[in-house]
């Protein structure tokens, strides 16, 4: 610890999503919802070049427009209009991860909706672009996608009623929304459904995409509030949207940071993670002049370096946060690397230069 600083991270303790990606965590019970209808998820996935296995991880990224046309093409051939909406049903708000856990973690419901609008840009997909309207009756939380995705109706139910069970969590048993406006072609019959489930009014064919609540409500507590945690979190999220961290070298940067000490740290599970191929993972970083392996060394060497030089953890520990099963394994490397033993580097001596 130096100066002022009571904590400090080197950077972002995962890799966020790119530009066009989102977590895949919103694929999260369509496996089950699909087998409801007497189809098999695997060929639903594979129909649209997603490999199944890629969903399981929550924390890792898919295409927005992979997830628009699953729910599209399910909608299509199910013959469930409200096929996004019925998917939400069977989700919770953890969907939006991290981001969901600081809204949790604020003080009162303003603070956690101007939280959700800043960061879910940040952590759980680029392409959302929302603002809030407040009036002096009715607050509306606005929003978009950044590009073209073509249709996504089932996308947009799927996302407001996501959003809604967030907001019912925030606001307590007595939050109740005003309204619910979506730019989606929903048929009459449909309505009298979605506004059983948003509990609310909906006017399809909406210019702007909107979910409209009293303002009162602004200035209520959060009963599951945490400061400490609302700080931190805030503070993480904050410094993770001014590095901007979008290169293919800067993820796979920030996925071996968090992944070492896991034990699978690989360009296997680095590429899924991204949302990619091996192969257009090696590729781009081929055009950087870098392989995988250049740099989840590189990682190993400056935490090793930063921690025997903090002098606190063991050895053994050491080796275990670089991803090493033997602490022998570890000194073997860190003699490669640095031509000195562990034990030496945090006696202060240091690699002779020539």
């Amino acid at each position: 610890m130096s100066g002022n600083l009571f904590f400090a991270l080197d950077g972002p303790l995962d890799s966020m999503p790119a530009r066009y990606q989102m977590r895949t965590a919103n694929f999260g019970h369509l496996p089950e919802l699909v087998r409801h209808h007497g189809s098999d998820p695997r060929q639903v996935l594979e129909r649209h070049g997603i490999d199944p296995r890629t969903i399981i991880d929550p924390d890792s990224y898919i295409g927005c427009q992979s997830l628009v046309d699953v729910l599209e093409d399910c909608s299509a051939r199910f013959n469930d209009p409200l096929f996004g909406l019925h998917l939400a049903e069977l989700q919770d708000p953890n969907v939006y991860g991290s981001v969901a856990a600081l809204c949790r973690a604020a003080p009162s419901f303003r603070q956690a909706i101007e939280s959700f609008i800043t960061y879910i840009p940040v952590i759980h997909s680029p392409m959302a672009q929302l603002e809030l309207a407040e009036g002096k009756e009715v607050v509306e939380i606005r929003w978009r996608v950044r590009g073209d995705l073509g249709a996504n109706h089932q996308a947009h139910y799927q996302a407001t009623m996501l959003d809604l069970k967030l907001l019912r969590l925030l606001g307590g048993p007595a939050f109740q929304p005003s309204y619910v406006n979506l730019s989606v072609d929903a048929r009459p019959a449909d309505v009298a459904e979605v506004e059983k489930q948003f509990g609310c009014r909906f006017r399809p064919r909406a210019p702007i995409n909107a979910i409209a609540f009293p303002t009162e409500v602004m200035n209520r507590p959060v009963t599951s509030a945490n400061r400490l945690v609302f700080c931190l979190l805030t503070r993480y999220f904050d410094r993770v949207k001014e590095a901007a961290r979008t290169t293919v070298v800067e993820r796979v940067d920030d996925y071996v940071r968090g992944a070492l000490a896991t034990g699978n740290c690989s360009v296997e599970r680095c590429a899924k993670k991204l949302g990619t191929s091996v192969r257009t993972l090696q590729a781009n970083l081929d055009e950087h002049g870098l392989k995988f392996s250049d740099i989840l060394e590189r990682q190993r060497i400056e935490l090793a370096r930063s921690v025997l030089e903090q002098g606190e953890a063991s050895l053994a520990d050491v080796a275990a946060m670089l991803g090493y099963s033997e602490q022998s394994s570890f000194g073997r490397a860190f003699k490669r690397w640095t031509g000195l033993a562990p034990q030496q580097y945090r006696k202060g001596a240091r690699p002779v230069i020539p």
